[in-house]
């Protein structure tokens, strides 16, 4: 690996690193999602030094999702990097869902998660690496406010979250967009390796594509603190989910929760005032690291639960939200795979 990038380009990424393993076990194994594309890549060439000096197992997983004529090639260009950077890497083929009423992206990135989920117990890393970067916080909180989201939605992504038994890192989200990439403009000098340009990024069929190629010149132009701003508010929001988040555990907690496969007892949720069954409902598909539904889709089934209650607990459902369905028997709410 190339030794010569120079301190100021290193120093904000990797004490970023050094922080996030600070809690972790010294000899942790550590796996970045690689997806190639530039900021994943800043995130590959930092961890790759960081690990490598203090001897910290290290892996890379890139997911094909098969979605563009460019796929096969990318494998093969992530290979490269991995080649540079001495650091085995490991490639997941995933099917996206075209019928799973998340929308293309929203399907490819359960997809992709569940991809990474997989490859992490495969190959017994206990901690995946996101490079998740300040801009996208800010894309995260305005993306999750026009879609009325609600408190949950605008604490958008956290530095350290659990999802399926994996904890997720996200060293980057102070840190701005534009470190990245002078960060790997300076590899690609040195080594002629080039990050992956991805379509949709730009493509504006795709809410983030639109996001970039349409809105944030707008929002650079008028509002230019506007990432500041709004992972400020991430911050902020954060700090009243916390408070929303024990009153939920209180509340599901007396509603009879089975240890084993984390059912509920849709009577005592019934008794509940109706922001608190909204509340709760949203906490625990969370605790079971579902993605958070629409507010129209959870508005539906929350009607969906309180008809169900009103018609007798003999009464089935059956809500399919992605990958999985949710299912009331014998007047008890549980989740399953889909089928």
């Amino acid at each position: 690996m190339t030794e010569a990038l120079t301190q100021a380009q290193t120093q904000s990424l990797t004490q970023a690193l050094k922080s996030a393993f600070a809690a972790l076990p010294e000899s942790a194994p550590v796996a970045v999602a690689l997806s190639g594309g530039a900021d994943s890549a800043a995130m590959a060439i930092a961890a790759a030094r960081v690990c490598q000096a203090s001897s910290r197992p290290l892996h890379f997983f890139h997911i094909h999702h098969g979605l563009f004529a460019q796929a096969d090639a990318w494998v093969e260009q992530v290979r490269q990097l991995a080649e540079l950077l001495n650091t085995p890497l490991f490639v997941e083929y995933v099917e996206v869902a075209q019928d799973s009423g998340l929308g293309v992206e929203g399907a490819a990135r359960e997809s992709r998660y569940a991809g990474l989920v997989a490859m992490a117990a495969q190959h017994q890393s206990q901690v995946l690496l996101l490079a998740h970067h300040r801009q996208d916080q800010a894309e995260t909180v305005l993306l999750r406010l026009l879609r009325g989201a609600g408190v949950q939605g605008l604490a958008a992504m956290q530095t350290d979250t659990e999802r399926n038994g994996l904890r997720m890192l996200r060293p980057f989200l102070d840190i701005d967009r534009a470190d990245l990439l002078a960060f790997v403009a300076a590899f690609t000098q040195q080594t002629g390796w080039l990050p992956i340009q991805d379509p949709s990024n730009t493509d504006p069929k795709y809410a983030r594509g639109a996001f970039r190629s349409g809105l944030i010149p707008v929002l650079q132009a008028h509002w230019p603190a506007w990432q500041q701003t709004l992972t400020r508010h991430a911050r902020q929001a954060a700090e009243t989910v916390e408070i929303l988040d024990e009153v939920a555990a209180s509340d599901l907690a007396g509603l009879d929760l089975d240890s084993v496969d984390k059912s509920f007892s849709l009577k005592l949720w019934r008794a509940l005032s109706h922001p608190r069954q909204a509340l709760v409902l949203r906490y625990w598909l969370q605790q079971q690291g579902i993605a958070m539904p629409g507010d129209r889709r959870l508005a539906d089934l929350l009607r969906q639960l309180r008809q169900l209650h009103a018609l007798g607990h003999d009464r089935d459902l059956l809500w399919q939200h992605g990958q999985t369905e949710l299912r009331c028997r014998q007047g008890r709410v549980l989740l399953a795979a889909a089928q």
